[in-house]
């Protein structure tokens, strides 16, 4: 097995250093239009050069080509109709020449017709082979020049013939031609076979020159069509990537930042456009801010303000509620009202004035060590009245051994009593679970109840001030709105997290996480989000899991002895 692990690890290896240029290159490729665009452009000059290179040289080959074998076959019906010229004039003489003589005469008469240089090769060779007939040729060309095919195809056609094949000599060298044959009578012999070998040697050496000249003419021009598309790409491409540079730098905060406005082009237009657009964002912006220092302003005096008359309010409602035996009832049920409206205002001021602090920044911790599995047991202690009275039991699930963390008391303390006391309030009933994790980065709590859950969407919409799932849902506690929104600042505050999940029908649950001292860095909580084996109505059926197999809100109150009931 190791072994195998160790094939496959080396295989993996060989793989990624193969494939670590191609990711490199397709990065590059992803990350830069310039680079798409000079490319795409090279590719597509290369194919039409490519395209009109090879039709040129086609054009070139077959007019040269065409050309030769005019005035090949030309020559070569002078040179036949002069061979029996001389054939007949041989005969004709008073005095027969010998065999031999005459096939000299004839195939010196042809050669003297090929100018200097030679322009063509001839030879005469008896039509049926292996005939023990004289045979000649000029230039040392080797008879093996002429192939049974050519031969073939004259004594078929009984006329001229030709063909494009090497010609080969006798000393083992050979050169690319043309070769025509024909035939011609000679008397006491009987019938030749009179062939003329036209070397392609210029031919060859023109169309090397234009290929040559083809190719380099490319190079030039995919040379020059790189550089031009490198420039016109770069006069494209450079604005845009100035407008992304300057967009990056706006989205940092520089709202100052605007772009350079050359001429009176489309760029320039798309430049002035983002500067406009830029401005306009800008003066928002201050806007915005400045509303909000106003509203922040404006919360705090106010704040400030009314704790002068509220604290005279507050005295007067006292001595009314304490004396409110000797009123008659409708007076007396005035007192209790205004007493408990006074504490539902003051719990709105305190909120006020806890969002007004971290507004402003001034928002301090006051941190030491304590247990975090006691505060849990002590916030669970505070929350049962308001649990009996709704019928929602609460189940507190920690170890029993200390969690010891630093931070500063009161803003957990405060935290976890909001959870809890929003989880019984939306429990309907049903129960709600209190988890405690510890590990060695950091601490976690969530919170579980299984009632109406939350819509998508909302789990990023809870924090926000004066939120509520509906605005119509008859509330047991009379919250402010405020409470999860400072929760989620005093998390922030000691560097940890406070997440929301949920599901209709299923409940939410709340997680908050913190780090064993403030501010320090932690990777992952130690309690899921999700509930275990919780599997989403659309990823179970995807998954082809049947809906029974779901978790289904549960039904009836419970409550597990916490870690004081145990000992």
């Amino acid at each position: 097995m190791t072994s195998h692990l160790h094939i496959w690890h080396s295989v993996s290896l060989g793989f990624d250093r193969v494939a670590s240029p191609f990711r490199w290159l397709a990065r590059k490729w992803r990350g830069s239009l310039m680079l798409r665009i000079t490319t795409l452009t090279l590719l597509l000059s290369l194919l039409v050069l490519g395209i009109l290179g090879l039709t040129l040289l086609s054009k070139v080959s077959t007019g040269l080509m065409d050309t030769k074998e005019q005035a090949s076959l030309a020559t070569a019906s002078a040179g036949q109709i002069e061979a029996e010229r001389v054939v007949e004039a041989s005969s004709a003489a008073p005095t027969a020449p010998s065999p031999s003589r005459l096939v000299d005469a004839v195939v010196a008469d042809l050669a003297s017709r090929s100018g200097s240089p030679d322009q063509f090769d001839v030879l005469l060779l008896a039509a049926v082979p292996g005939q023990l007939l004289p045979e000649r040729g000029t230039n040392l060309v080797s008879k093996s020049s002429i192939t049974p095919d050519l031969r073939l195809a004259i004594t078929a056609a009984g006329e001229q013939s030709w063909m494009y094949a090497p010609i080969r000599y006798i000393n083992g060298t050979s050169v690319p031609g043309l070769i025509v044959g024909g035939s011609v009578q000679i008397p006491s012999l009987g019938k030749y076979d009179i062939y003329y070998l036209f070397p392609l040697t210029q031919e060859q050496q023109t169309l090397d020159l234009v290929r040559g000249a083809v190719l380099l003419t490319g190079v030039l021009l995919l040379v020059l069509l790189a550089v031009i598309a490198r420039v016109i790409t770069r006069l494209v491409v450079k604005p845009v990537q100035e407008a992304a540079s300057t967009a990056r730098r706006l989205a940092e905060g520089q709202l100052s930042e605007r772009m350079e406005v050359h001429g009176e082009d489309e760029l320039a237009q798309l430049a002035t456009t983002f500067n406009d657009m830029a401005a306009s964002l800008q003066e928002q912006i201050k806007q915005l801010e400045e509303l909000s220092r106003v509203q922040q302003r404006f919360v705090a005096d106010v704040s400030h303000e009314l704790r002068t008359p509220l604290t005279t309010i507050r005295m007067a409602a006292d001595l009314m509620f304490e004396n409110r035996d000797d009123f008659d009832p409708a007076t007396a049920r005035a007192a209790e009202l205004l007493q408990n409206q006074l504490d539902r205002f003051e719990e709105l001021l305190v909120d006020l004035l806890e969002i007004s602090r971290f507004d402003a920044g001034v928002a301090v911790l006051d941190a030491e060590s304590w247990d975090l599995g006691e505060l849990v047991e002590r916030s669970v202690e505070i929350a049962q009245p308001l649990a009996d009275r709704v019928g929602s039991p609460v189940e507190v699930v920690l170890d029993d051994h200390p969690m010891p963390v630093t931070a500063d008391r009161r803003r957990i303390y405060r935290i976890v009593r909001n959870l809890l006391e929003n989880a019984i309030e939306h429990s309907d009933g049903r129960g709600v679970v209190l988890t405690v994790g510890f590990n060695d980065e950091a601490a976690a709590v969530t919170v579980r109840d299984f009632g109406v859950g939350l819509r998508p969407g909302e789990a990023s919409l809870v924090f926000n001030r004066f939120w509520r799932a509906d605005a119509a849902r008859a509330r047991t506690t009379g919250g402010t709105g405020l409470g999860l929104a400072i929760a989620f600042e005093d998390a922030r505050l000691h560097g940890g997290w406070l997440e929301a999940w949920g599901e209709p029908g299923f409940g939410s649950c709340f997680r908050l996480t913190l780090p064993l001292r403030p501010r320090e860095p932690f990777s992952t909580s130690p309690l899921p989000l999700v509930p275990p084996g919780f599997l989403p109505v659309e990823s179970a059926m995807s998954s082809g899991v049947h809906l029974d197999a779901l978790p289904q809100p549960v039904s009836e109150g419970f409550r597990l002895p916490s870690r004081s009931d145990r000992s």
